[in-house]
């Protein structure tokens, strides 16, 4: 599939202006507009703190199509930088992927065109981002290697082969408990591709990202004691494990 290749990527995002609109029903101009101000539309939303509960209703109800524009921003934006990640993605996937808080679905999409994948079940929170994904799944013709899914517990009991889980991970209030959460779903050799940026930024620019100091530490003390990291030669964020239960010393 050349449309889903790397180069088809860089240049259009696999046609993500065009996609955006389609689904929401505006001319290019308008999308164009709405792009230049992904980040900045976002950020504005941010009431100040979070519960758990409140975390999950702003992503599910209150923000809206707004994560599609600000997504879009960043993988058009960064378009060498994404396509190392779907470089280290092609590396390692198979099997049944996960992709966990994909977002605009560039990653499943990716996936879904790799001969070495199974099938790729796509979750996110916000509705527009799982209705815009079926969409384009539908589009660039990977609808029967995708399926779209609010949370994991909507997924039956099937262990992953692959898990992707990008930009996700600094949103959570407990990301260590979500790492848990994720090993108990894998299977024994599995490989999980993640990366995390647990930085407010130096002007607050990044208001939703977490960076308690205390909850940092037990991440990575829980990251070190249940996952051995794989090397990938890509200078890129995003960092492989293997589960603990999977590694075998001789």
């Amino acid at each position: 599939m050349h449309e889903l290749g790397l180069e088809a990527f860089i240049a259009t995002g696999f046609n993500l202006k065009k996609h955006l609109g389609k689904y929401l029903q505006l001319d290019q101009r308008e999308i164009d507009a709405l792009i230049s101000k992904g980040m900045n539309n976002m950020s504005s939303m941010h009431p100040g703190s979070f519960s758990d509960e409140s975390l999950t209703g702003f992503y599910e109800n209150e923000i809206g199509n707004r994560h599609l524009f600000d997504l879009a921003s960043w993988h058009l934006g960064s378009a060498e930088y994404i396509a190392d990640t779907i470089r280290l993605q092609n590396m390692f996937a198979f099997g049944k992927v996960l992709d966990f808080g994909g977002g605009i679905g560039t990653h499943a999409i990716a996936a879904a065109a790799s001969t070495n994948v199974e099938h790729v079940y796509f979750v996110d929170l916000n509705p527009y981002n799982r209705e815009f994904v079926s969409e384009r799944a539908n589009i660039l013709g990977v609808s029967k290697s995708i399926s779209v899914h609010r949370d994991l517990e909507s997924i039956p009991d099937i262990k992953f082969d692959t898990l992707i889980c990008l930009d996700v991970l600094e949103h959570l209030h407990d990301p260590s408990q979500q790492l848990l959460t994720f090993k108990s779903r894998l299977s024994d050799s599995a490989v999980a591709i993640l990366n995390w940026y647990f930085f407010k930024g130096n002007e607050g620019e990044y208001p939703f990202h977490l960076d308690d100091k205390k909850m940092i530490e037990n991440f990575f003390l829980t990251l070190q004691s249940n996952f051995i990291e794989i090397f990938h030669p890509y200078l890129i964020t995003a960092r492989c494990y293997m589960p603990m239960q999977s590694l075998s010393l001789s």
